[in-house]
């Protein structure tokens, strides 16, 4: 059974903007999670989640997948992803982080490393 996770309204049109702004690496790895290719599971992108937006969310595995880019060098930013991060994990998802390097350069290996979280949730899940 999908669980309803609340959103602040607020955040759809910021989500609209940003999936219209997407990164290189955002791009890159939607192309391989839209249509349910990956693993017949249906992925959303800038999804919003409590007060926050994931870069993915998959309802069924509630899994979210986050990638980091170059801003997320900064304290200000990385405190927030970790505030992002352990407020979605207290309600029950699992974060995945992944850089955009790891994307744009070993796009197979992230591929897999999902591929494998399917797996072990399919079998525990």
């Amino acid at each position: 059974m999908r669980k309803i996770i609340p959103y602040d309204k607020g955040l759809k049109a910021f989500a609209r903007q940003l999936r219209n702004q997407s990164t290189q690496a955002e791009i890159k790895l939607w192309q391989y999670l839209k249509g349910s290719q990956l693993k017949g599971y249906r992925f959303h992108r800038q999804k919003p989640l409590l007060k926050y937006i994931a870069d993915f969310y998959c309802y069924e595995l509630q899994l979210v997948i986050e990638l980091d880019g170059c801003t997320h060098d900064f304290v200000d930013t990385q405190l927030n992803d970790f505030a992002k991060q352990a407020a979605l994990e207290k309600i029950g998802l699992t974060v995945l982080r992944f850089t955009d390097d790891d994307v744009m350069n070993n796009l197979e290996g992230v591929l897999s490393y999902l591929e494998r979280f399917i797996d072990v949730f399919e079998v525990g899940g």
